[in-house]
């Protein structure tokens, strides 16, 4: 079962990455905060089942407690969602999902888990792998982007700004990822993490308490499209990030069901880590994004790193 949740994970995600950047029009400066409404509504629904179906209990302390984790996942993908409206998800998903690279590097320097070599090998490819695909998108010539992206269906000029956000995206979804070690520990580090968080979930009420919050966030979202910005919404133009929120939920339900069959969750890791390159594979079936040899060169890298590192958060 723990394969059939992977792949199930692997697809959502992928299928996350691609319905957002859909959604994501360059022309639309509001697409973000619609994404966070999207996903916070999904999100809130699945929250619901949880407690009155599934039974899970949550209370405001549980929120709380798990709020440094839910502000820094949330912080991450409204920076992500921006993103996605300057650069190609191509380039945009493996730089975002590199964060796990950061996240070992802190856990090494505040947990004292040291990694091992393998480990190690995975954080220096993901590091060169973001590098040289941050140098491959900043030294193209004008002309070499316009003639690549002649078929894409939208076009991106070269941007500094465009490379930042999902740079971003990467280190402060790595604090998240860290916080929720820090958070969901079995035993106390014996650092001064054990007095900034003294409160210890499991990953079911945390969970909840994420999409509580996601939702709350959706909510304020809301609240500023229609009430202040009084943006009309329309099926076309938000059907895909709702589709986005539904594989962005349901992969985070399949990640966490994969990863608890404890004798399997260093191959389930590895599988699901390995979600951008799909991710890059379906940019180039149904957005037309096309990149030059560098830049795949430079995925490559940076995919294995991140398959590396997915078994290392097991």
């Amino acid at each position: 079962m723990w394969f059939i949740l992977s792949l199930i994970a692997l697809l959502c995600w992928s299928g996350s990455d691609l319905f957002s950047k859909i959604g994501s029009k360059p022309s639309d400066k509001l697409s973000h905060w619609k994404m966070v409404m999207a996903v916070g509504l999904i999100m809130g629904l699945h929250a619901a089942y949880e407690i009155f179906v599934g039974g899970v209990e949550i209370s405001w302390d549980v929120i709380v407690a798990y709020l440094p984790a839910s502000f820094m996942y949330i912080l991450s993908m409204v920076l992500g969602y921006v993103g996605l409206r300057y650069i190609e998800l191509s380039v945009s998903s493996p730089i975002c999902n590199s964060s796990g690279g950061i996240a070992a590097v802190l856990c090494f320097l505040f947990l004292q888990e040291m990694p091992n070599l393998i480990q190690w090998i995975g954080v220096i490819a993901v590091t060169v792998g973001v590098v040289l695909l941050g140098v491959a998108e900043m030294s193209e010539s004008d002309y070499a982007r316009e003639m690549r992206q002649k078929n894409s269906k939208v076009k991106y000029e070269k941007s500094f700004v465009a490379l930042l956000l999902p740079i971003l995206y990467c280190i402060i979804d790595a604090l998240g990822t860290f916080f929720d070690s820090v958070i969901l520990r079995e035993e106390a580090t014996g650092t001064f993490l054990d007095t900034v968080f003294p409160t210890v979930l499991e990953e079911g009420p945390a969970n909840v308490a994420y999409e509580l919050t996601f939702l709350a966030c959706g909510i304020v979202a809301a609240v500023y499209v229609l009430a202040i910005k009084r943006d009309k919404l329309t099926v076309k133009a938000e059907g895909p990030k709702l589709l986005g929120g539904v594989f962005e939920t349901a992969g985070q339900f399949a990640y966490i069901y994969a990863l608890g069959d404890t004798a399997h969750a260093g191959f389930a890791a590895a599988i699901i880590a390995s979600y951008c390159a799909l991710s890059v594979l379906w940019s180039r079936i149904f957005l037309k994004e096309k990149l030059s040899w560098k830049h795949y060169g430079a995925i490559a890298l940076t995919v294995a790193g991140i398959v590396v590192l997915g078994i290392f958060d097991a």
